[in-house]
């Protein structure tokens, strides 16, 4: 349920600088509008109670200590006979006033009650739709966005500062609902003694105004306590994913000192916004008692003592306005930490931006499989506008043809298979796919009919069975334990505790190099990839294993078109066509033997591997 604001307040909303520095948030807020109103009108129904629960009090002093003057009255006839007993003995208005405060406490409480279960479920729901909103910006950014942007920082603005969000959603509500209660009591007593409310409204006034100033040094000291969070998150778990490096360099001091540093930062940072943020509380209760007392003074000695007011009047106004003192101290905490919870917010906006980011523009057309050819023209490539990593890169892949990449580290091979993923686009040039710009097909038609394993393979923290057929449900279990003979997996998966019901831990620290890379061989080979992309895919392997893997793809690539990525020469002898690059530029390009007899740079490569006993000499 959605109840729209009227069309000046929205005005006035677009134009305030949170609605700007937070639209993002705010929209995901409104499929709440409804829970949220409702919640509101709850807590305004609970302030309602909360004054009135102040006249029953103010009626029951003049019952308990004037019994012989004329009893209060509300000036409502009916609501002064039957409910307060004007007419009725002291005894019975006692019974009934209690009997009516009572009544008023309960619900009062079932009330506050209800409107804070709706806020919480407004709360809830909100991070909810945050985590989401975020996992599937995270989905659909390109990866050069990654590239540029360190897990840690992203981890802790998807984990920590979106509950923070939480927590200042919550403070929000808790001055709400506050404002409501304020503004009940200021009715109250305004009913008692204007006079009084009105010099109360401006005294207080006043100190919000001067509170405002401190608010804005927390927001901006929340800035720098955010950034210091998210480097201390960024810094642990750099630790936690490199440890291995860490102890075998024995950089553990190191490491340590740079973590204090850090923490340190942080600890300074959080001292900074609280030494501000907590001063707001006990400064504005001092200065309420204050007025408190000042209130008391002026209104006994004027009010009172000319008989303007009546002194159970006096009492019930004071009991008011000590009621008050401890809300509006709560209001102004609650303000200082919404504050404090700037930068969360500042962070979890930016990240949900979308006009500064770069996405991978999803093609119309389903790609139904190759028919002819793979055709890379005039393709110039670079990161971030830096230096072209590929440039002017022509070639034709003919379907069922094993073409492989050869060349130096750096000289563009991986770049190239990313390009035909579409995890980038071409800086210049296109990619044709039967003739078809690569562009235009839906990215999830055209990847399912591919497959990559890379020297980075990457292990889930789930079963051996589920890591096989990731991303495939309903999978036979024979069909699994076929993938895994075809790599070669199936003798080391049976000896692991479990055999595939084993979990193999974060990132498969269970596994050897070698056996990570089959796992990863044998899930490529369950998709049936029509383009089977192989980013030195028996690089981790032992010699023996990758004569039998080499054995195993060789079979497979028969009906697939692959392109092999190659370190060791040894894996592409039957290879259709050898692409030889250097620093971005295709240099040779032909059949293995053709390219020996050309003695130019791949047999410069081939006669490096056979000094080294990596290949046979033709």
């Amino acid at each position: 349920m959605q109840i729209p604001l009227p069309k000046v307040i929205r005005r006035i909303l677009l134009k305030t600088k949170f609605w700007q520095e937070n639209y993002l948030i705010i929209k995901l807020f409104q499929p709440l509008q409804g829970i949220a109103t409702i919640a509101i009108l709850l807590t305004l129904i609970g302030a309602f109670l909360e004054a009135t629960g102040i006249g029953l009090v103010a009626f029951l002093l003049q019952c308990l200590t004037n019994t012989n003057q004329p009893p209060l009255q509300t000036g409502i006839g009916w609501l002064d006979i039957w409910f307060l007993g004007t007419k009725a003995t002291v005894a019975e208005r006692i019974y009934r006033i209690s009997g009516l405060i009572l009544i008023n406490v309960w619900a009062r409480a079932i009330f506050t009650y209800l409107g804070r279960y709706c806020a919480k479920y407004c709360e809830v729901s909100l991070i909810d739709s945050l985590r989401k909103r975020i996992f599937e910006q995270f989905q659909h950014l390109s990866l050069s966005y990654y590239t540029q942007k360190r897990s840690g920082e992203l981890f802790h603005t998807f984990s920590t500062e979106v509950s923070e969000i939480s927590y200042a959603f919550n403070e929000v509500i808790n001055f709400v609902s506050k404002s409501c209660i304020i503004l009940a009591y200021t009715i109250a007593m305004f009913v008692i003694s204007w006079q009084l409310t009105l010099a109360t409204v401006i005294l207080f006034s006043l100190l919000a105004a001067g509170a405002s100033n401190l608010i804005r040094r927390v927001r901006a000291a929340s800035v720098e306590m955010t950034t210091a969070a998210s480097e201390l998150a960024s810094t642990a778990i750099e630790f936690v994913g490199g440890v291995r490096t860490v102890q075998a360099f024995w950089t553990q001091d190191f490491e340590r000192r740079r973590f204090y540093k850090v923490a340190g930062q942080v600890v300074k940072a959080w001292m900074k916004t609280n030494s501000i943020s907590g001063v707001v509380q006990p400064l504005i209760e001092a200065i309420a008692t204050t007025i408190l007392i000042a209130m008391i003074l002026v209104a006994v000695t004027t009010l009172v003592a000319s008989g303007r007011l009546h002194v159970v009047l006096l009492l019930a106004f004071l009991f008011a306005l000590f009621r008050l003192l401890p809300i509006i101290a709560h209001m102004n905490s609650s303000w200082g930490l919404i504050a404090t919870y700037y930068g969360s917010m500042r962070n979890v906006h930016e990240l949900l931006r979308t006009d500064n980011k770069t996405y991978l523009q999803d093609g119309e057309i389903e790609f139904s499989g190759l028919k002819r050819s793979l055709e890379f023209i005039c393709v110039d490539f670079s990161y971030d506008d830096r230096k072209l990593v590929l440039e002017d890169i022509t070639l034709t892949i003919e379907r069922n043809q094993m073409v492989a990449l050869v060349g130096a580290s750096g000289s563009g091979k991986t770049t190239l298979a990313d390009l035909l993923m579409r995890f980038y686009d071409p800086t210049a040039g296109k990619i044709l796919v039967d003739g078809m710009d690569l562009r235009q097909f839906q990215l999830k038609s055209l990847r399912s009919r591919m497959a990559v394993v890379s020297q980075d393979t990457f292990i889930f923290n789930t079963t051996v069975h589920n890591n096989i057929a990731y991303g495939l449900e309903g999978v036979d279990d024979a069909v699994i334990e076929k993938a895994a003979i075809q790599a070669n997996a199936l003798e080391f998966i049976l000896e692991l505790p479990q055999g595939f019901n084993t979990k193999l831990g974060d990132r498969g620290v269970r596994l050897s190099g070698g056996q990570r890379q089959r796992i990863a061989i044998a899930r490529a080979l369950l998709r049936n990839p029509e383009i089977l992309i192989l980013d030195e895919a028996t690089s981790a392997l032992d010699s023996v294993s990758e004569r039998l893997i080499q054995d195993s793809l060789e079979k497979l690539a028969v009906g697939r078109t692959v392109i092999a990525i190659a370190h060791r020469l040894s894996t592409i002898f039957r290879a259709d066509k050898i692409i030889v690059l250097e620093q971005g530029h295709i240099v040779e390009q032909g059949g293995y033997q053709e390219l020996l007899q050309q003695r130019g740079k791949f047999w410069q490569y081939h006669q490096m591997q056979y000094q080294l006993g990596e290949i046979s000499p033709n």
